[in-house]
């Protein structure tokens, strides 16, 4: 890449509008990583380059998400490790195999994400309906499930995570969405070191996204907590949906 003040300038915008968008919703990606595409990166390099500035997000939105996570704290110490442990192996999956394996399947799990999503004041029903907890291997298996493929691919998990989350941890659209952000921002952290090692990393894409990504990221804990619950949610779905099919496209048309 030989950036342009034009090339540099387009990647800090797409990063606000990443930070505000993902860490509002889970939807990061569906602005960065086509950002990085369209200023001529190669798509595996697009995918390792969009891991390392999207630090920038969580580190936003974890310091912006304060006043959710009052009271979570066992949570995060409980499942954070789980989410580490999964993009890490993710990390190393993408390394070691060809870029692309996942391509079909990835629309599937985020469109699945986005149908949940819809579906979850019926499920939360559906649960309290019949009196018995969720058992914690589920949410663990869930969750390493979800934070094996952001390390492997990413786009979308946050969507997948926040499906998880507020069904099977906490009901609340703004605490499950301060949660998400925290446990991906960690465990995105030691995939993004093995990237910056071992990965084609555009390091001149990553300044302008990671900065206007932490800009983003400070402001979308805001939005989500002044926004009505049911139409964000529904919005996240159907944003999800949406990179669904730009991701089938994308498989079928780009592989």
């Amino acid at each position: 890449m030989d950036p342009t003040p034009l090339h540099l300038a387009f990647l800090a915008l797409a990063g606000v509008a990443a930070g505000i968008l993902g860490t509002a919703g889970g939807i990061t990606s569906l602005i960065a990583y086509p950002a990085l595409l369209a200023v001529g990166i190669p798509p595996f390099s697009a995918n390792v380059t969009n891991s390392i500035a999207l630090l920038g997000s969580g580190l936003g939105s974890s310091l912006g998400s304060r006043p959710e996570l009052r009271g979570h704290g066992a949570t995060l110490r409980r499942w954070v490790p789980v989410a580490v442990v999964g993009a890490v192996a993710g990390a190393l999956l993408l390394l070691a195999t060809p870029p692309g394996v996942f391509a079909w399947i990835v629309p599937f799990l985020v469109a699945g994400a986005g149908i949940l999503l819809l579906l979850q004041p019926r499920i939360t029903r559906w649960h309290a309906a019949r009196d018995r907890p969720i058992g914690p291997a589920w949410v663990a298996a869930a969750i390493l499930g979800v934070t094996v493929y952001d390390g492997y691919f990413g786009a979308g998990s946050g969507v997948l995570m926040i499906a998880v989350v507020l069904i099977l941890i906490d009901h609340d659209l703004a605490r499950a969405n301060a949660l998400k952000n925290v446990m991906l921002f960690f465990a995105d952290l030691l995939p993004a070191v093995l990237f910056a090692l071992a990965g084609p990393v555009v390091w001149v894409a990553v300044v302008p996204l990671g900065l206007g990504a932490l800009a983003g990221g400070l402001i979308g804990p805001r939005v989500m907590r002044r926004a009505p619950r049911t139409p964000v949610r529904i919005a996240i779905a159907v944003l999800a949906l949406g990179l669904a099919v730009w991701l089938l496209v994308q498989a079928v048309f780009m592989p």
